[in-house]
């Protein structure tokens, strides 16, 4: 594992990428407009980076629209696009050590998580779609000896995509892998306060022989380069990751403009079930302490809300407590440090203030709770629990995307799935006990798109993943995701004798 210095000084000679990319062009805000991209663990400055609008989105969709119209990429074999993606995800990882720096620096994660697990995990997501392309098979119907009705799958045309900041190169690799796989061209919109990964992607993408204008990118404020595209008359499909109030935003675009297709994963409040049944509940206060703290709890299906059957209540919460010692903020480019810093000071704001107000409502605090100086930034939060936490206190309810788990006890079985499903969202929960039949009757009354069985979190790209209410619809990873990208067409031939 290198230390501290190698990454420190590999970061300061980074090339930051500032500009957008339309076509094979690197391009300014045409009104000379930037954002500054800051580094949350340092308060620096980073760059400053074109701020996209109207005229650039517009440029964007229409490059997009040129490609897909006349380009090779719509029109390529299967097999010819899957020997760009594939060679992608070897660029990607080529690239490794730069690409973890990028999302590292731009939004405060661990640099060995970004190195080990984010990298690694948007090359494999390329990689597996483009080996799915060539695999993939349409159907005939059942019909009468005089005619034929094929049932096929064709691209979408321009899809936009609009991801967050938690997790800026995964993200960007679910929509982008199954989206250009399918024949589709993209622009994508990078969040705001992580736009560098997503800039160098397109830059590897052409260099893996993608054409261009099927991939552009335009960073920019939500307000506006997020809201043009959702309001482009000449998008065919807005697919989102982020919160659940901007995907609201997104389905009134589109009412408001074409009707484009809009596919949301939106927020999350996910609920963890520990019965007395488990077995092992060292595993399980790890792993409890794993899912509402990795990523500095900034992740859309964080397992936030913690039940405990009572008779084990008290033990469990001593063993959590330990647990999360272990998961204490440091510098990110240490290599020693579990969790970073929070992506910036607002949302560092909004995580203390979810802190005071639990504390306001009575709930208890067990460990955490402080807002932390590391460095000269003050953009880090301690790992907190709080017990005794009432399904009414917003603790219980609302989406603090930091780290911040709330803990209740039960008495039954029926009570805690009730208590688990008492959420507008429904996007993941787990389930922790080794009564086979307990966990397959809890599984199966929990309301949630993922539901992992003495784990947390479970994810594959081979599995979808996605949620309902107000966690959004629709699916990204597997072949599912596919769905989202293309469309179906019936042609049916009248066959004469």
């Amino acid at each position: 594992m290198e230390r501290l210095e190698y990454w420190q000084t590999r970061a300061a000679s980074l090339r930051l990428p500032d500009k957008a990319l339309i076509g094979s062009q690197q391009v300014s805000a045409n009104s000379g407009a930037t954002f500054a991209a800051i580094n949350p663990a340092t308060q620096q400055v980073l760059a400053q980076v074109a701020a996209c609008g109207q005229a650039e989105v517009d440029l964007a969709v229409a490059t997009a629209r040129r490609a897909f119209e006349q380009g090779p990429w719509s029109r390529m074999a299967p097999v010819e696009r899957k020997k760009v993606l594939l060679r992608l995800a070897e660029l990607i990882m080529a690239n490794r050590e730069e690409l973890a720096l990028l999302d590292s620096l731009n939004m405060g994660k661990p640099v060995m998580d970004a190195y080990t697990i984010d990298v690694p995990g948007s090359a494999h997501v390329f990689a597996w779609y483009g080996e799915a392309l060539d695999k993939l098979y349409d159907q005939v119907a059942p019909t009468a000896p005089n005619a034929l009705a094929t049932i096929t799958r064709e691209a979408l045309g321009v899809v936009a995509a609009v991801v967050p900041w938690n997790f800026p190169l995964d993200m960007a690799a679910w929509k982008l892998a199954p989206a250009l796989a399918a024949g589709n061209s993209v622009v994508l919109k990078p969040a705001e306060q992580s736009p560098f990964s997503a800039l160098r992607l397109g830059q590897l993408a052409l260099e893996a022989g993608l054409p261009e204008g099927v991939l552009n990118v335009v960073p920019g404020l939500g307000e506006d380069a997020g809201r043009a595209l959702g309001l482009h008359p000449d998008v065919d499909c807005l697919v989102f990751t982020g919160s659940t109030q901007v995907g609201k935003y997104f389905m009134q675009y589109s009412a408001q403009s074409n009707l484009k297709q809009v596919w949301l994963e939106c927020g999350g409040k996910s609920p963890n079930l520990v019965f007395d049944t488990c077995q092992d509940l060292d595993l399980a206060a790890e792993k409890a302490a794993f899912g509402i703290f990795f990523n500095q709890g900034e992740v859309c299906s964080a397992n936030s809300r913690l039940y405990v059957q009572r008779s084990i209540h008290d033990a469990f919460i001593e063993r959590l407590q330990a647990k999360a010692r272990q998961w204490m903020p440091g510098n990110p480019l240490d290599p020693a440090s579990r969790a970073g810093a929070i992506v910036d000071a607002e949302q560092t704001g909004r995580i203390k203030a979810a802190i005071d107000r639990a504390h306001a409502q009575g709930a208890q605090l067990v460990c955490g709770g402080r807002r932390l100086t590391i460095d000269g930034s003050d953009n880090y939060i301690e790992p907190s629990i709080f017990a005794g936490v009432d399904g009414s206190m917003s603790l219980a309810r609302e989406e603090v995307f930091g780290p911040v788990l709330a803990v209740t006890a039960f008495d039954s079985e029926e009570q805690a799935v009730r208590l688990a499903n008492d959420s507008v969202y429904g996007l993941a929960a787990s389930v922790w006990s080794d009564d086979f039949n307990q966990v397959h009757r809890v599984a199966r009354a929990l309301k949630a798109g993922t539901v992992s069985v003495n784990t947390v979190d479970a994810l594959d790209v081979t599995v979808p993943f996605g949620g309902g209410k107000q966690s959004g619809f629709g699916r990204d990873l597997s072949l599912h995701s596919f769905d989202k990208y293309s469309q179906l067409k019936t042609t049916w031939y009248q066959l004469r004798a």
